[in-house]
């Protein structure tokens, strides 16, 4: 349903007919790792998150999976690649 409480006119899965059943009824707004994101947005209340409802507790076990502004670097190690099953790959 479309929210009606604080991001008002964005889909939510929380809002039903009475009302926010989210946590005390309302968003939290966005931690100081949010901004830069993508699915920031500004409202009248201020700067929610579009995705979800407290983006500080997605931010407690370290990067939020949702955070468009952080790119996870790669630690340049290939994986050790088994030859056998590679010809058996290659052969069709």
């Amino acid at each position: 349903m479309i929210c009606s409480t604080v991001r008002e006119g964005i889909n939510c899965p929380f809002m039903t007919a009475k009302g926010c059943n989210y946590n005390n009824g309302i968003c939290h707004e966005i931690d100081e790792k949010c901004k830069g994101c993508n699915h920031c947005t500004e409202f009248s209340a201020g700067w929610y998150c579009t995705v979800f409802p407290d983006p500080s507790s997605k931010w407690k076990n370290g990067n939020c999976n949702f955070a468009s502004h952080i790119s996870v670097a790669s630690n340049g190690k290939k994986a050790k690649l088994n030859p056998i099953k590679a010809s058996k790959r290659k052969g069709g």
